[in-house]
């Protein structure tokens, strides 16, 4: 379980940033001020913090500074400063990342995510992968559901192996599109992802039309269900 600490005063953008981010694996404390934040991390360790500047009772770079003084832990700083010396003087604090605002919440998550890869050590990707009723060989491009074998083409392979690497995430559906079609296209039409997640299911699921393992995230993209 990683734990994320979020400071944002604005109501309605903290439960947003909080809700987008929280899944079974992730927890999000979200403080208003300065003040609850240091309560915060007083009582509990992070593993990565999302700071907004503006806030209260002082400006999120003092939370950074004083952070820096002792920990190397990943900070997202967000803004509604725009400036190209309000960016520089995050980032000459210390911040891992800058976003400013407004910013799409699936774009926050996505850099997000890939800080805490940061901190993580590499490994390579199965080729097998046993979620029961299913069984995936990527490698010898061998797929079954309960024992018997399931027909995927290379595009369907491409996708579930992405969907089942991140089980548990949301992929947007500009990442799967990115990661899919790699063949230099200037542009694929987003439909071609749609119609492959409907083969997908057609194949896998029980009940194509209530997907129970390849899951919608609407407004987001796809999700592969989290292991119980």
């Amino acid at each position: 379980m990683k734990h994320i600490l979020i400071v944002e005063d604005d109501i309605a953008l903290g439960d947003g940033v909080r809700l987008a981010l929280q899944h079974p694996e992730l927890e999000a404390v979200l403080c208003r001020t300065l003040a609850q934040a240091r309560a915060a991390m007083e009582g509990q360790a992070f593993d990565l913090a999302v700071l907004d500047v503006n806030l209260p009772d002082g400006s999120g770079l003092e939370l950074l500074r004083q952070i820096r003084r002792s920990s190397a832990l990943p900070i997202v700083l967000l803004t509604a400063n725009d400036m190209e010396t309000d960016i520089v003087a995050g980032l000459e604090s210390g911040a891992d990342d800058y976003i400013t605002k407004p910013f799409s919440l699936a774009v926050l998550r996505a850099r997000v995510n890939a800080q805490l890869r940061r901190g993580e050590p590499a490994r390579a990707p199965a080729d097998r992968v046993d979620l029961p009723p299913f069984s995936f060989d990527f490698g010898r491009m061998e797929f079954r559901k309960n024992g018997a074998p399931v027909e995927l083409s290379k595009t369907e392979q491409k996708l579930l192996r992405l969907l089942v690497e991140n089980r548990g995430q949301t992929l947007t559906r500009a990442v799967l599109v990115d990661r899919i079609w790699t063949d230099g296209a200037e542009y694929v039409d987003e439909n071609a992802l749609s119609v492959t997640v409907k083969r997908l299911r057609d194949k896998l699921e029980d009940v194509p039309s209530k997907p129970r393992y390849l899951k919608t995230v609407y407004g987001l993209g796809y999700a592969w269900k989290a292991e119980e």
